[in-house]
């Protein structure tokens, strides 16, 4: 399925001439060597060019169409017309060896195997090229020896003639391109499991580049390098039968979507490509804002959800987009010189994106006054199991896959996702952020079917549940600490937020002793209306307790923390709502009085006034 969705989109990306084709591929090239009609050197010049990395201003290869480069490992294979310095010179920083010798002997005969016959001026000062070239005096010839620390810095070259490039000359493409069609290793075919069809099947695959922590040089998805992994006495890549141009076709796809970084996003330690069946980029766009929400696209992701009420269609950037096309998301992780896949999911547009909605929905919660933005990212997510104060700030490897793949899914939250979670809040006596908050509350409700947890955005006073009104009465007790002891350091949740959670039993007892002497201090400082206004909370609370339990469960624990959370936030929430109604009134009362002694210019100090008064309050 990954291969055929692969090869599919290689198609799409081939009619709009976003990639080479079979025979062909995208390659990084340093230097060109710029050959006389009679083979020698004239010159060898850089092709690097002047890009902003950081800060900084470096010189990087440029990228050319050349033929497809081989898979090499530790054997000795050449590529035709672009290779390094090894094949295509005969040198090396250690000078020309025995290794060094066979690498240009057998780029001498690729070369002149392909081009010997060839009457064209360009291929002729190719073959005359190998054909006079001694890799034992190279450093004779001053192009090299000027250039020859650059040169050993590793890099492809290419050969040229002025400004002509050898793999742009017209008869040497279709010598390359028949060559293509009529290689073959073995007459070794079979039916490609990608397309179905009857072909020959490719022995090696080639390299997958962009994946982090793999090989740079590019990692199998396809491979077999033991025995042991062998089968029906098949050899390497036959063990898994796929046709030449299949596997041409989905490794072309798969490394031009990783080499483009607004179609993918690394989470963790994997990384996670995805792409329209139709190959249309708005998808893939959509997609990408919709996983990563942020400020300035929140309007537009809103209009995206509400649509899906709607109709069938979104209008994106003036694209029209089917909720009914197909979309692929492949998540890879590095392994070795190999790649792992985490999982493939493909589902219609519409239905992943409902599954991000709703996912989204049972996130949604009550926050804090500074919190500008309304949706939690996935990596914003996993933030959150991860202690702040670590250099690496990496999740649990393999559990951003799994709950990347429940998000899309619409499936169960990985049990990591809660416990690690849980743990964390643990850890830091009691830190119950916001995200923290979103990710109790949507594990409950979707792990646990806690179906009333879908409305207990904010504090949910009607709740009879005997762990979320322990955190709640938590919070309280806490609050009549911090009003009673200004200023003060720690609190109660520093020393018993953890005891208070698992094991309420043994630990109220003790905050209530303690509540007793700050609740007589504040009303000794601030008088009676505090302590009515703490007990009439407490009392309220208590009436809703039919004893404190000797301990409380996993999911108890959650509600404990997203009581306290809750009944954290309301405090905060009265004092705002208080500064705000003050506000109002001023501002009202001050608009009064400018009606009634300023007629004339009522109706335009009203309208500025009103549009001050609503930036204030919003």
């Amino acid at each position: 399925m990954i291969l055929q969705a692969l090869v599919k989109e290689y198609e799409n990306l081939a009619e709009n001439n976003l990639v080479p084709k079979r025979g062909w591929c995208q390659a990084k090239v340093s230097y060109a060597i710029d050959l006389n009609p009679n083979g020698k050197i004239k010159e060898i010049y850089p092709l690097k060019t002047e890009q902003t990395s950081g800060k900084k201003k470096v010189f990087l290869p440029v990228a050319k169409s050349v033929p497809e480069m081989v898979t090499r490992s530790s054997g000795v294979a050449a590529n035709f017309l672009c290779d390094n310095v090894k094949y295509m010179l005969g040198i090396d920083q250690s000078g020309t060896n025995a290794r060094v010798q066979e690498c240009f002997q057998a780029a001498k005969e690729k070369h002149l195997a392909l081009l010997k016959n060839v009457d064209e001026p360009m291929a002729n000062a190719i073959c005359n090229f190998f054909n006079l070239w001694n890799p034992e005096t190279a450093y004779d010839n001053a192009c090299v020896r000027e250039k020859s620390d650059e040169l050993n810095e590793g890099g492809n070259v290419i050969f040229c003639m002025g400004n002509d490039f050898a793999q742009d000359n017209d008869t040497i493409k279709k010598i390359w391109d028949n060559y293509v069609v009529h290689q073959t290793e073995n007459t070794n075919d079979g039916i490609c499991l990608a397309t179905g069809e009857k072909t020959e099947i490719a022995r090696i695959h080639r390299g997958i580049k962009g994946v982090p922590g793999a090989q740079t040089s590019g990692a199998a998805l396809v491979s077999f390098n033991a025995p042991a992994f062998e089968s029906y006495g098949k050899e390497q890549s036959y063990n898994a039968p796929v046709g030449k141009y299949a596997e041409f076709a989905y490794t072309t796809a798969l490394n031009y979507l990783l080499s483009n970084r607004d179609k993918t996003f690394q989470l963790g330690d994997s990384m996670v490509v995805y792409w329209a069946e139709n190959g249309m980029e708005e998808y893939q766009k959509t997609f990408s804002f919709v996983m990563n929400p942020h400020i300035d696209n929140e309007e537009q992701l809103q209009r995206i959800f509400d649509s899906l009420k709607k109709s069938r269609y979104v209008d994106v950037d003036n694209v029209q987009m089917d909720f009914e096309q197909s979309f692929y998301i492949l998540c890879l992780a590095p392994n070795a010189a190999r790649l792992s896949v985490r999982f493939f999911y493909q589902n219609t547009f519409g239905d992943i994106l409902k599954n991000i909605k709703e996912h989204y929905k049972r996130l949604d919660i009550v926050k804090p006054l500074w919190v500008e933005k309304k949706y939690l990212s996935v990596y914003e997510l996993l933030r959150e199991t991860v202690n702040p104060n670590s250099k690496d700030k990496t999740p649990i490897p393999n559990m951003s896959a799994m709950v990347l793949q429940s998000i899309l899914s619409g499936n169960r939250y990985p049990a990591s996702l809660y416990t690690d979670t849980v743990i964390r809040i643990r850890s830091e006596q009691g830190n119950v952020t916001w995200g923290r908050a979103s990710i109790i509350k949507a594990y409950l409700i979707k792990n646990y079917s806690w179906k009333e947890g879908e409305n207990y955005m904010g504090l949910e006073e009607t709740c009879n549940d005997t762990a979320y009104i322990l955190g709640r009465l938590f919070s309280v007790l806490e609050s009549i600490q911090k009003e009673a002891n200004q200023g003060i350091n720690a609190t109660i949740k520093d020393r018993y937020f953890n005891s208070a959670c698992a094991t309420p039993a043994s630990v109220f007892p003790i905050l209530f002793k303690l509540e007793n002497s700050h609740i007589k201090k504040l009303e000794r400082e601030k008088g009676s209306g505090s302590k009515i206004f703490y007990e009439k909370i407490i009392g309220n609370l208590m009436k809703k307790l039919v004893l404190f339990p000797r301990s409380l469960s996993l999911e108890e624990q959650g509600k404990f923390m997203l009581g306290y959370y809750h009944q954290t936030q309301k405090k905060y929430e009265k004092r705002r709502t208080n500064k705000w109604e003050r506000l109002l009134k001023t501002d009202m009362s001050l608009l009064f009085y400018l009606m009634l002694k300023m007629e004339i210019l009522t109706g335009i100090l009203t309208l500025a006034i009103c549009q001050e008064l609503i930036r204030k309050v919003a």
